[in-house]
């Protein structure tokens, strides 16, 4: 099931580049981002207040709350260089870079999470490296 939902996750985030590519024309790039923030925190919440998980809130420890509040800083920086990199670049090329970040997780899981980096893993980061190399070039 995990599949279907990062499938799902990667078509929606296709989507997302050509439509706040098409509509950052002319908007500044963190008032773009800003804007879609808000749908992102209403969508979000909604779906809690939908599937009655908001009680979970005060179970939430301390530890996660500070994980949680840093990973939310790491998004929105990211959205912010994202969307202005959208605004003045080519969206065929930057989402490719974007997309680097799949290399770049792979390294720290391996670093802080000592996840196992197998060959088949570096070989896979080996060609989506190279791979961007030739998209972006």
């Amino acid at each position: 099931m995990w599949f279907i939902f990062a499938l799902l996750s990667a078509v929606f985030a296709a989507l997302t580049s050509i439509l706040a590519k098409i509509g950052i024309d002319g908007v500044n790039s963190s008032l773009a981002t800003a804007v879609r923030t808000v749908v992102v925190v209403i969508m979000a919440w909604g779906m809690v207040f939908l599937t009655n998980a908001q009680g979970g809130l005060s179970e939430i420890s301390k530890k996660s709350w500070l994980f949680l509040i840093l990973s939310g800083l790491a998004t929105g920086a990211s959205w912010l260089c994202y969307y202005h990199a959208l605004q003045v670049g080519e969206a065929s090329k930057v989402v490719p870079v974007d997309k680097l970040s799949v290399v770049i997780t792979l390294i720290l899981a391996f670093v802080f999470l000592h996840e196992a980096f197998t060959i088949k893993s570096l070989v896979g980061c080996a060609l989506i490296t190279v791979g961007t190399l030739v998209m972006v070039l």
